[in-house]
């Protein structure tokens, strides 16, 4: 990866814009880029100069695009779009999520289609750099002229208004803009509705859930793998060949993975030649299942990447006698593969859910309810009622947002998205999903433990190791939620997944392993 990013010119991936985020490449703007945008904000102030009639720089906004705005009046109409949209409520979104929505900003503005002037842009960079990032409240956008609440309160820093989070505190902007030396902006003609136009709230979270789901979809194949040991199942159905004669990408990717999670291992060649024929759906079926999900991911990160490097503003000025409104900031493109990667998500839930069920069914020569003196103990039997609720909160998360319309803006916004609530619907389901991936790694973990002396693999050895260093074995009740908790942080935090992968490097396994499926 590159130390430094072109904004405006290089193409942003998902990859790329995470690690903008978190400080790993630095954000620039070259001199090629700087002329165009130089040369957009020229096209501007001769539509301001010569009177001509443009929607957003000398006209009201919405309803009231027919209501001229003389030229003396144009920068006031500029903050007074920021401080009349900033209309959002409810708890802030994390910080990461702004940040990126600054990064997305900065991504469309920088191509030169919006007129705003070069200051502009280094003040959202300085922001960025500096890691002083606006507060933005999470409900109040209908995702479709733009995100207009939530951008809105991601700019009135710009004009000294709003707040600030100064580490983990939330300042008043002017405050942390005089610490800096900084004074408040005068926007000019067209800025403040370039800012607020676009669907950076919708993108930026898209972008993590992106990562997310990623994160969590390698980790259903771990998962999966390791209760497929537990429970002495089959990998015959992981066979290439299989997969070639249904060649969705996705179910190709998890059967390879599970092919070479579990090649060579000691309990599989312990029952070759049992008598069970096939294995549950919720093993022999999982390259479908996870398959499936991993193809609504690669859609969503195709998706994703097309919008990194669009302009959503609107007007678009090409020059000062070629201006387009039109409506590149609806949401409706990033709206439907959201929700599609919601149903996606859940489903790795309720496939995890069946296996947790499994294990403590006391099948396949596994004690009832996975702990050797189930009676006095209850053992693994109330996990799995936590797998069941939260299964079934994702079921009711999956009603797709896109599906509905409330008209806006007096009629003339009279289709919107919903795309910002896709957005934060996909992530309150991720969070319950690696609830849910914990506790069934703690399921198989302890089903593991039943059959030694036998050894799995190496990469599953060493997670199921990383597991027990966090997790003692379980021969009698204690407060379970201790355990998954501390599970939970594995996956959370990535430790899980780097461990997995560092092991899978070491014996040079083909894990994880293809190009299509990749954030940079």
């Amino acid at each position: 990866m590159n130390k430094y990013f072109d904004y405006g010119a290089d193409h942003l991936t998902v990859g790329i814009c995470i690690a903008i985020a978190s400080g790993k490449t630095k954000g620039v703007i070259g001199k090629a880029t700087e002329q165009l945008i130089r040369a957009s904000e020229q096209s501007v102030q001769e539509i301001v100069s010569r009177e001509i009639p443009v929607y957003g720089i000398n006209t009201g906004f919405g309803p009231l695009c027919d209501r001229h705005i003389s030229e003396k009046d144009t920068t006031l109409l500029q903050s007074n779009i920021l401080k009349s949209h900033s209309v959002g409520v409810g708890k802030p979104i994390p910080k990461e999520i702004a940040k990126l929505m600054l990064i997305t900003k900065v991504q469309a503005l920088a191509q030169g289609y919006s007129g705003v002037r070069m200051e502009i842009l280094e003040r959202i960079i300085w922001h960025i750099d500096n890691d002083l990032i606006p507060v933005v409240p999470e409900k109040g956008s209908v995702g479709a002229s733009g995100d207009l609440a939530p951008l809105a309160h991601l700019f009135l820093p710009m004009i000294g208004l709003g707040e600030i989070w100064a580490g983990e505190e939330r300042r008043p902007a002017l405050a942390v803009l005089t610490k800096h030396g900084l004074e408040p902006m005068a926007l000019g003609p067209k800025e403040g509705l370039a800012l607020i136009n676009g669907t950076q709230f919708i993108l930026a979270f898209a972008v993590k859930a992106v990562e997310r789901l990623q994160n969590t979809l390698e980790i259903a194949d771990l998962a999966g793998a390791m209760s497929l040991e537990g429970l002495m199942g089959s990998a015959r159905p992981f066979d290439p060949r299989l997969h070639q004669l249904r060649p969705y990408k996705g179910s190709i990717l998890v059967a390879q993975n599970l092919h070479a999670l579990l090649d060579g291992s000691e309990i599989l060649k312990s029952h070759v030649n049992c008598e069970r024929i096939q294995d549950p759906y919720s093993l022999r079926c999982m390259p479908q299942v996870h398959g499936a999900s991993r193809n609504a991911w690669l859609h969503l990160k195709e998706l994703t990447e097309i919008e990194l490097n669009s302009v959503t503003d609107n007007p678009i000025i090409f020059d000062a006698d070629d201006t387009i409104s039109g409506g590149n900031f609806h949401g409706q493109p990033l709206a439907l593969p959201l929700d599609y990667a919601t149903v996606a998500a859940a489903e790795l839930g309720n496939i995890a859910d069946r296996r947790c069920y499994l294990m403590s069914e006391g099948r396949y020569g596994l004690p009832k309810l996975l702990v050797p003196n189930a009676g006095l103990n209850s053992g693994l039997m109330i996990p799995q009622y936590t797998t069941a609720a939260l299964v079934t909160e994702n079921k009711t998360l999956c009603f797709p947002a896109s599906a509905d319309s409330v008209p806006t803006s007096l009629g003339q916004e009279d289709h919107v998205s919903m795309g910002s609530i896709s957005a934060r619907k996909l992530h309150q389901v991720l969070e319950n999903i690696e609830y849910i991936q914990a506790i069934e790694l703690l399921y198989a973990a302890q089903a593991l433990d039943f059959r030694r002396p036998l050894k799995s693999t190496p990469v599953i050895e060493a997670c199921h190791d990383l597991v027990r260093g966090h997790v003692d074995f379980i021969d009698h009740d204690r407060v379970f939620a201790d355990d998954i908790n501390q599970i939970h942080g594995l996956l959370t935090s990535g430790a899980f997944l780097n461990r997995a992968r560092e092991i899978a490097l070491q014996h040079q396994l083909n894990l994880f392993k293809d190009d299509d499926f990749g954030i940079y």
